[in-house]
């Protein structure tokens, strides 16, 4: 039985409501056409998608995309960076927060229609605070209408990448997304992901009939897998490198790009790892040429405060879903990753 709570409504209102300046408009475009150049090839920087698992508190959000956008400054000829900012959360269960578009405030009913506003108004605060434009995760396709025009990369995750829904809709979306393998580990899962994203569709969206264009910018994205047993495997070495440059080879692909995060079972969900893992994944780029040109950037969990806390916990800047790295940490990767390059 479905309990009706409130009318959600439509893109097109909220838009309305809430505009996107055209200073931001402007900052978003510049920043669309500088990442779609890194995964054309045309542009040699090298991408960073980093930030918290899940932004839960703006002010810790708005803090850390700040130095983040200082740190761009520093970095630039080499380095571009899009902030993680996450407001949908999977849950393996269904169980604990999912997220600022459910629960604008964590441990608070869940009320979608304020988390809608709040999710749009943060990422419109993140531009204006960094200059930079954002990524999220596309956890449910009906929502991404009310944030298309303000990010400049989508990721669909592990428990959605086989979802006819998702995979249609990645098809029409004009910015890169990064389709992550399964948790099975399968990568031909991922690699017909891929495929149904670069290509035309027809289907049921936002309440219309839509035939959309093929999206020539999706791409894996590398986390690992789970085993049946439960274990993490990871699959970022040089070996799972270049058996997938082979396989999207032998697909012929639009894009054979590709981005490695450095988390979940890649670093067995240990984050202190990661920075190891970004240095190996960065070694295996310079020693051969084809995962050098296949190879776009990394996925890093950081935040303000390195580790976790529990939903209740009031530590500003600390991850409450996964743990990340701390700021300190996070800038020391940034620059030696900058020296691989």
């Amino acid at each position: 039985m479905f309990k009706y709570i409130q009318k959600i409504p439509h893109p097109d209102e909220v838009k309305e409501i809430m505009p996107l300046s055209n200073e931001l408009k402007l900052i978003k475009e510049k920043r669309d056409q500088e990442i779609k150049k890194i995964f054309t090839g045309e542009s040699d920087q090298f991408i960073l998608i980093i930030g918290p698992c899940s932004a839960h508190c703006e002010s810790s959000v708005l803090e850390y995309v700040s130095k983040l956008g200082k740190l761009q400054d520093k970095v630039k000829d080499k380095i571009l960076m899009i902030p993680r900012v996450y407001t949908n959360k999977p849950r393996t269960t269904g169980e604990g927060y999912k997220g600022m578009l459910h629960q604008p405030i964590p441990n608070q009913a869940p009320d979608m229609l304020e988390g809608i506003r709040k999710i749009r108004s943060l990422q419109m605060k993140v531009i204006k605070a960094s200059g930079l434009t954002s990524a999220d995760e596309m956890l449910y396709p009906t929502n991404y209408p009310y944030v298309e025009d303000l990010l400049s990369y989508i990721a669909v995750g592990a428990r959605s990448v086989e979802n006819q829904k998702h995979r249609l809709t990645v098809s029409g979306v004009e910015v890169p997304v990064g389709m992550k393998n399964p948790t099975s580990g399968d990568l031909l899962v991922m690699l017909n992901s891929i495929k149904a994203g670069q290509l035309s569709h027809n289907f049921i969206y936002n309440g219309y009939e839509v035939e959309t264009s093929g999206n020539p910018l999706a791409h894996g994205i590398l986390r690992g897998a789970v085993n049946q047993y439960g274990r993490n495997i990871p699959n970022y070495h040089f070996e799972d490198l270049m058996y997938l440059a082979e396989k999207y080879g032998e697909r012929g692909l639009l894009n054979q790009a590709l981005i490695v995060d450095a988390n979940h079972a890649n670093s067995m969900k240990q984050y202190q790892e990661q920075p190891r893992i970004a240095l190996e994944v960065m070694k295996s780029r310079n020693y051969n040429p084809l995962i050098k040109k296949m190879v776009k950037g990394l996925m890093v969990e950081s935040y303000l405060v390195e580790g976790k806390q529990s939903e209740n916990g009031t530590v500003k800047g600390q991850s409450i879903t996964d743990a990340c790295l701390g700021w300190d940490q996070t800038e020391r990767l940034v620059y030696d990753i900058m020296e691989q390059l």
